[in-house]
């Protein structure tokens, strides 16, 4: 089934060292892509079929025209991303120092282009009808988009599916107080919300995965999905649980895999499956996103995720 997706929140280019262990501080050279959490979901859902509609901006600079390009390429809708004149698109460094987790160095300055989104950069028949509405954590953070994000979610009013993306980058904030002050506002609003340990400690005060579950779906989550790492992922509702172990694979970069799992979630929900298979799927596309080195360029269609899932080698 196709489903149509609006994602929102934060776009840049993001360069990767290829070289595995090396520091900044290191020789390294870099590789090219489109990045930014919502960005790469918008990506993921599109390549597995749906119509997906991404609501950023970027600057009136050649790097604008390569993100918006490479967009319309891998089927992202791009009519909702806007341009601010006299600004710059964001460039993300990443060193993969280790690979697991790679050293992330934001270039924003002063103010990035995906800060300033108005109310009016999303239609009221776009928010209203379409089957999935992606909030990245992220865009809480700062600017007008801040404010237009939270009201966003107060009109879609945790119709299915209202996702919340925890998306804690620390950097962001001015602390972690106001992080999870923004987090529980836009909870109350939601009707699904991902986060990893981390940021389920940063949004709830506690990391432990089934707490955390507990306290989304106490105020009113339908869907509570934690990403536990070597563990894997636990999904929660009010009346089943689900814990989908992780495959096993040779990692090449730890980014994007949380977004390549954003996007097969998406999948899952818009085509009603029960949690357990959602999760399998999800935790298959981030497991194959692991093993490439970009984000965005590396997302899966579904023949590519299929395989990957029934490829014995990859099986715990």
């Amino acid at each position: 089934m196709q489903g149509s997706v609006v994602t929102v929140g934060r776009v840049s280019v993001d360069l990767y060292a290829r070289e595995a262990g090396a520091s900044f501080r290191d020789q390294q050279t870099f590789s090219k892509s489109v990045g930014g959490s919502p960005t790469n979901v918008a990506v993921a859902a599109a390549r597995l079929g749906h119509r997906a509609t991404l609501v950023t901006k970027v600057g009136d600079d050649e790097l604008g025209g390569y993100v918006v390009e490479r967009l319309r390429s891998w089927g992202v809708d791009t009519s909702s991303i806007g341009v601010s004149h006299g600004n710059l698109t964001p460039v993300v460094l990443a060193a993969l120092d280790p690979p697991e987790e790679p050293k992330l160095i934001f270039h924003r300055q002063p103010d990035a282009p995906d800060t300033s989104l108005l109310p009016t950069d999303l239609s009221k028949e776009r928010l209203g009808q379409c089957d999935v509405f992606w909030m990245s954590g992220c865009a809480l953070s700062r600017g007008s988009t801040a404010e237009s994000s939270l009201y966003w979610l107060k009109q879609r009013n945790r119709s299915s599916h209202t996702v919340l993306d925890l998306d804690y980058r620390p950097s962001f904030w001015a602390s972690i107080n106001d992080a999870r002050r923004a987090a529980q506002a836009a909870i109350d609003w939601c009707s699904v919300v991902v986060g990893n340990r981390t940021e389920c400690a940063m949004a709830l005060g506690t990391d432990d995965p089934e707490r955390a579950a507990d306290m989304l779906i106490e105020r009113g989550v339908s869907l509570a999905i934690v990403k536990m790492g070597a563990a894997g992922v636990l999904l929660a509702t009010k009346h089943e649980r689900a814990v989908i172990k992780p495959l096993r694979i040779t990692l090449v970069c730890g980014l994007g895999s949380g977004d390549a799992f954003g996007g097969a979630l998406i999948h899952g929900l818009v085509n009603g499956w029960d949690i357990r298979t959602i999760g399998e799927h999800a935790n298959a596309a981030g497991a194959y996103v692991a093993t490439q080195l970009t984000c965005a360029d590396a997302m899966p269609d579904i023949k590519q995720l299929t395989s990957f899932m029934n490829d014995p080698a990859h099986r715990s």
